[in-house]
């Protein structure tokens, strides 16, 4: 394609997913300390390397490939908790063959901290105010270097509960334009931003946890779905003014499609469900859901997991739930237990009655000081009037594609006129022709997940600002397809499709 790369092979990356791209069984480890020179850490780290480099050295330019240069983790001196862990990174990819310019990436509450010997510092902002003060910086200590933007951040992520992000296509202009006549190369993140597909959302959690929603849009130069915006005219002609070179016609759009709604026509609920899965780990006390020994011993990374337990009184529960946890007696809602709410009254009981806590890993958090503490499901013991409650079944729900391959078509029944939550629901979206992108848009639905022909779309929650999830024309079939919907509280009459997204309620950024 004729691009250049500057890669980021992490371990960590950000980018706003999960752990900012840590696998995390590196969880499973109590004493584990990520993003620093534990043995523990640096152990799976060599190992990752090993495998990665070995593909990544062919790829340099020196030897004829297309990579340019390497980052060096990603704003470490933000975290900084260990000096001596990027210098164990640089020498990790240069003993493994890495060549190429080596740089660093940090924003302004970093970069003093993020210098590192051998290795170009970088800057990432997003204001010209911040151009300033960090070009300022990089000159003091760099002297006549290259100075380079490594993220100019075109827009923002967008949290659940939080407005829709914008900045103004005419901001971005003046910062571009601002950074280059400093002498600054640029990057701009993002130019595309795409989807967190799955349960692969990142959060963050300073004063209170925020979990990103599905669509990573990010206001950025081209949308979720590729279209081209006001950002993207603007800085073509601005580019183009540059080059003295006629750029290329830009390419053509495909079209959008409104398909016809689906409405679901069977049903399962999810306590029914139960009986067709894999058999529920029995424990003395709960385990989270990193340590469940499942998945070939790597424990489970997303989704939901179910506990359940016996008692027989009724009273206040108590206990650290990670991220939000609906309970239930028997298969009765009686109200959530999260970081706000870590109390809950058990209505009266008669005799030994089911305790049940679904409990959903909203998503890790990827940028803060905190990640080490994320561990995901009931973290310690739960407690029913300060007792602990012992002898626990927990069912690992990942809803990975085998996941629904249990669920054939005898186990479904058709939807009754008051579906017991939380529940799986069956439809088809049939196609006629070759499949184009569209935008589906569950209005009358709560929250929830949506499974097209298997595979994991992303979450939908009513409390916005999301309200319509994108769906690729590729993860279509001419003719029918499947589509599933797990929904936790409420569901709508039918799943609707439409042209253009809505991601909610617009907040200029300052």
């Amino acid at each position: 394609m004729g691009l250049w790369v500057i890669l980021r092979p992490g371990p960590y990356i950000c980018s706003e997913i999960d752990l900012g791209g840590l696998p995390s069984w590196l969880l499973q480890d109590s004493g584990m300390r990520l993003r620093t020179t534990y043995k523990g850490f640096t152990e799976a780290v060599d190992l990752y390397f090993d495998h990665l480099m070995a593909r990544v050295v062919p790829l340099q330019y020196k030897h004829g490939g297309p990579i340019i240069a390497v980052q060096v983790e990603n704003e470490y001196g933000s975290y900084n908790k260990d000096p001596a862990y990027m210098p164990y990174i640089k020498k990790a990819l240069e003993d493994r063959g890495i060549v190429e310019l080596l740089l660093t990436s940090d924003n302004k509450d970093g970069l003093q901290k993020g210098v590192l010997d051998g290795a170009l510092a970088t800057i990432n902002l997003q204001s010209q105010h911040e151009l300033q003060l960090l070009t300022n910086f990089l000159v003091s200590v760099q002297r006549v270097q290259p100075r380079m933007v490594m993220e100019y951040w075109t827009g923002w992520f967008d949290s659940w509960g939080g407005p829709h992000n914008i900045l103004d296509s005419s901001e971005v202009l003046k910062t571009v334009s601002a950074i280059l006549d400093a002498g600054s190369s640029i990057n701009l993140y993002m130019f595309h931003g795409g989807t967190n597909f799955g349960f692969i959302n990142g959060a963050m959690h300073f004063h209170e946890y925020k979990s990103d929603v599905t669509s990573y849009d990010y206001d950025a130069v081209l949308t979720e779905a590729g279209d081209y915006t006001a950002k993207y005219f603007k800085l073509r002609d601005f580019f183009g003014s540059l080059s003295g070179v006629p750029l290329p016609p830009q390419p053509s759009l495909l079209p959008k499609i409104a398909y016809e709604p689906v409405r679901p026509n069977l049903y399962l609920s999810l306590w029914d469900a139960l009986q067709h899965m894999e058999e529920p780990v029995s424990s003395e006390k709960p385990v989270n859901m990193e340590n469940l020994p499942v998945n070939d011993g790597n424990g489970q990374s997303f989704g939901y997991t179910l506990y359940e337990t016996t008692i027989a009184s009724s009273g206040v529960l108590s206990g650290l739930v990670r991220d939000r946890g609906q309970v239930f007696v028997n298969t009765v809602s009686v109200g959530f237990l999260d970081y706000e709410r870590k109390k809950i009254v058990i209505p009266l009981v008669q005799g030994y009655t089911r305790l049940r806590i679904l409990v959903e890993n909203r998503g890790r958090v990827n940028y803060g000081d905190n990640i080490d503490d994320q561990r995901k499901g009931l973290i310690g013991n739960i407690y029913l009037n300060d007792a602990p409650l012992k002898k626990f079944r927990i069912y690992s729900l990942d809803m990975r594609k085998s996941f629904f391959q249990r669920f054939s078509v005898d186990k479904w029944s058709p939807i009754p006129e008051a579906p017991t939550f939380p529940a799986f629901f069956l439809g088809a979206l049939s196609i006629s022709l070759s499949p184009f992108d569209t935008f589906m848009k569950l209005e009358g639905w709560e929250k929830g997940v949506v499974f097209i022909n298997g595979q994991n779309l992303g979450r939908y929650w009513n409390i916005g600002p999301q309200e319509t999830l994108y769906l690729p024309g590729a993860w279509l079939d001419q003719g029918i397809n499947q589509v599933i919907v797990f929904e936790e509280r409420m569901a709508g009459p039918a799943i609707q499709f439409t042209e253009t997204p809505h991601l909610g309620r617009s907040q200029y950024l300052d």
